[in-house]
């Protein structure tokens, strides 16, 4: 399908003309079809438009991974809605920053989830959110008209679709079809706003690398709200015409059981995700012979070599990754470690981080990108604000470009520090943390104390693993310059390392961790 047709609803529409029988999603509340698709988000579709949803009416949807989930924003997209999906794991007052910035006008929820209740979440924030009463006048949320209790199928009749049907004809490319928050370490999340074109154009351009054909049967545990599960999961078996196996609760036994049941064929996600199913007891007894090269390296019976296959380079502006070469081939002599070359729509550029000039190859400095598959902003900032006079976005992250294209990645520029007058990059630290056998996560941090900057690793060792910090020391000494061998350690389990609630490590927290007592 060409770029000046990449819309939702015309994708739904394609698919389910071409293999309605075709599975397109399997989670835990049901499996669904393309022919299902297109039936669940046509009645999705007309239900929120007799509720009142319109072309760029703003909706939240507050689920977790599930059938649910994909048809409620599917069907919101179908019509020209915006979908702004929010994370299960917000609390209160972070839940009603998200509402009140991307100023969503009706939210679709769960009651619970994993133990939260997000009726009472809703009541923290204000007394007068409750659900079906409409419309809402409240300060808390001012643009907010109502909350919804989503049931898929709804309990009622379906609703006329005659509307919806109308809506979904007049959508085109141009229209924003989602707002994803984002956040670093640092600061108030951010709303990116993304198009149909620009989101799914991203999303296309990534899929040869990826390797994500129409024959696929991908699993992504990555979460729907944030851009891994609804970009590089969702959105790319709906490009490519192929099928997503989700669950709301990864958990390695059972992860195991559906990778072999639904004979999963791409296993993509975090890289310890793979790993933690590695080190699982029943890998070694599960049939996964149809995973094929593409798939994470732990889970492979052959894996590559260190450093020898592309590292997908992206962020949520960018919708994903907009860098990359093949999965299921080394990088070309020469471009190890590199994240390959930038994809089709998106134009790579280094700059110096202080006077903004343009670097030549093999320089070190700031990665800018351009073109129509980044998002169309961000909310509450000005065109001025979000990008360059020629239209670059500086993404903050450090890279340097070689002659022939090929991009490596060197860091975040707001995380550099200097020890001693020297330069430090946590991420070359972590890399080198990574490479010891005994570690599964690590994070390293700039630690201040008594003036005196140090460098702080708050590391994860692999469950069973025997190694003190003297040990990781002279194995980090081994392989980096001394100013770089971190002198504050602390240890805790992988799921100790904390993140915020856009699942990023939350590195102030990690840095409080290194400076407590003992």
């Amino acid at each position: 399908m060409s770029s000046e047709r990449l819309t939702v609803p015309a994708l739904i529409a394609r698919w389910a003309g071409e293999q309605p029988d075709r599975q397109f999603l399997v989670a835990d509340d049901a499996t669904l079809t393309y022919g299902d698709l297109e039936r669940a988000t046509r009645d999705a579709a007309a239900r929120c438009a007799a509720n009142g949803v319109v072309k760029a009416s703003r909706v939240g949807v507050l689920m977790p991974n599930s059938a649910s989930w994909a048809v409620a924003a599917l069907g919101l997209a179908r019509i020209g809605a915006v979908v702004v999906p929010l994370s299960t794991l917000l609390r209160p007052p972070e839940l009603e920053a998200q509402l009140r910035t991307a100023a969503v006008e009706r939210l679709l929820v769960v009651p619970e989830f994993r133990g939260r209740h997000y009726l009472d979440d809703l009541r923290a924030i204000s007394d007068g959110l409750v659900p079906d009463r409409a419309p809402i006048f409240d300060r808390a949320v001012p643009r907010l008209r109502a909350i919804e209790i989503w049931q898929s199928p709804p309990a009622a009749a379906p609703a006329d679709a005659s509307i919806a049907d109308a809506l979904a004809a007049a959508v085109r490319p141009a229209d924003d079809l989602a707002i994803i928050f984002t956040s670093g370490s640092r600061g108030a999340p951010k709303g990116v706003i993304h198009t149909h074109g620009g989101a799914l154009g991203a999303t296309a351009a990534g899929l040869e690398a990826r390797c994500v054909t129409r024959d696929d049967r991908l699993y992504i545990p990555m979460p729907f709200f944030w851009v891994g599960g609804f970009g590089t999961g969702l959105l790319s078996v709906l490009v490519a015409g192929a099928t997503l196996v989700s669950e709301a609760q990864p958990e390695p036994a059972r992860t195991l059981r559906l990778l072999q049941d639904e004979r999963v064929t791409l296993f993509r996600g975090w890289p310890d995700q793979a790993e933690t199913l590695a080190a699982h007891p029943a890998f070694a007894s599960t049939d996964l012979s149809r995973l094929r090269p593409g798939s994470l390296q732990a889970v492979l019976p052959a894996p590559a070599a260190p450093g020898r296959r592309a590292g997908l380079l992206g962020m949520t502006e960018t919708f994903g990754p907009y860098c990359g070469d093949r999965l299921d081939r080394d990088l070309p002599e020469g471009k190890e470690g590199s994240c390959g070359r930038p994809f089709a729509g998106v134009e790579v550029r280094i700059v110096d981080p202080d006077t903004g000039d343009a670097l030549p190859a093999g320089e070190l400095g700031e990665i800018h990108v351009r073109g129509p598959n980044l998002m169309r902003g961000i909310c509450g900032r000005t065109r001025g604000e979000v990008f360059t006079a020629d239209g670059f976005f500086a993404t903050g992250d450090l890279g340097v470009l070689d002659p022939d294209g090929y991009l490596f990645f060197r860091g975040r520029r707001d995380d550099m520090f200097k020890v001693k007058g020297a330069s430090v990059y946590p991420s070359e630290v972590e890399a080198a943390l990574r490479a010891i056998p005994e570690v599964e996560r690590a994070v390293v941090v700039d630690v201040v104390d008594d003036g005196i900057t140090a460098v702080g690793a708050l590391v994860a060792l692999r469950p069973g693993s025997q190694c003190s910090v003297d040990e990781l020391a002279a194995s980090t000494r081994a392989r980096l310059s001394a100013f770089k061998v971190p002198t504050r350690w602390t240890l805790r389990s992988a799921d100790e390392i904390p993140t915020t609630a856009t699942g990023k490590i939350d590195h102030d927290a990690v840095r409080r961790i290194l400076t407590e007592p003992g």
